[in-house]
């Protein structure tokens, strides 16, 4: 199969593409998925800069968590999956702990039952793609932060992959009295239309400053120190270093092709996208 893999830890410049990938074997309990849109995340190029090589798969990788895709073979002991299913799913059950060899930059990639879902039909494949590692990140931290009905939150990096689904969480889902979230001039539209009742301007006004204190305060972007003095004694900040109601965000700039995915993780990269950054269609 052909397949996005890199031979060594680096720069998005060691990552190149082979057609003589071999497509991978199907355990008891795995399906093979034929990819159709795959997302990036920063734990991908986290992994490939050789972050948590102590503890990862051996070289040569082919780099992806999340999937979007169809069901073509099924293990003998899958039960809920058939085959022509439409899934979606993060395809590690670890992010940092022995993460697979054969990931989701490819025509196909073998996934635990266990780690997917059916897709619903009102996602497409791009979308489907962009909502796994983000959103378990988003629920986990709200969950973590002991948020719940009636409570305020301020989301800082509100626009970005993670920030824009806690936000739509802690709306629709966990029943927030109020949302406050920043992002820079030109997304603060955005903002409001996936909820936000203050929407900040982060290169006019500094969030810290306000009057007006939260019960919890999301960070997804590393500003650790000032989200303390923007959250209610008593409340709760949660950190994140990595990166029906709920529509995953995709970045406007994509989705990128098969053929450019060095740009992609680029892109990703720079701290520049708004959302995720999705690779489709995958050949």
């Amino acid at each position: 199969m052909k397949a996005w893999i890199y031979d060594d830890y680096g720069p998005a410049s060691v990552l190149r593409v082979d057609d003589g990938v071999l497509v991978p074997e199907v355990e008891d309990q795995q399906v093979l998925v034929k990819v159709v849109a795959a997302a990036l995340n920063p734990v991908d190029f986290k992994r490939r800069q050789g972050m948590f090589k102590s503890s990862d798969s051996a070289l040569p990788t082919v780099p992806g968590y999340d999937v979007a895709g169809i069901v073509v073979k099924v293990g003998s002991q899958v039960k809920n999956l058939k085959e022509g299913d439409e899934v979606y799913g993060d395809i590690n059950e670890k992010a940092l702990t022995n993460p697979k060899r054969f990931g989701s930059l490819a025509e196909y990639t073998a996934v635990e039952e266990k780690l997917l879902a059916l897709k619903p039909q009102n996602l497409d494949f791009v979308q489907a793609a962009g909502l796994p590692l983000a959103i378990e990140t988003a629920y986990e931290g709200l969950e973590r932060a002991g948020f719940s009905a009636g409570k305020s939150i301020l989301v800082l990096g509100g626009a970005g992959g993670v920030g824009s689904l806690v936000i739509q969480l802690a709306k629709h889902v966990f029943g927030a009295s109020r949302v406050a979230a920043t992002s820079s001039t030109g997304k603060l539209e955005l903002l409001k239309s996936l909820g936000v009742d203050l929407a900040i301007d982060y290169t006019k006004e500094n969030f810290e400053d306000l009057t007006e204190k939260f019960d919890v305060v999301y960070d997804s972007v590393g500003q650790g120190d000032k989200a303390l003095k923007a959250v209610k004694e008593g409340g709760r900040v949660v950190g994140i270093t990595e990166e029906g109601k709920i529509k995953p965000l995709v970045d406007p700039k994509g989705p990128f092709p098969f053929s450019q995915v060095i740009e992609a993780f680029t892109y990703l990269e720079s701290g520049r996208a708004t959302g995720k950054v999705v690779i489709y269609p995958i050949p």
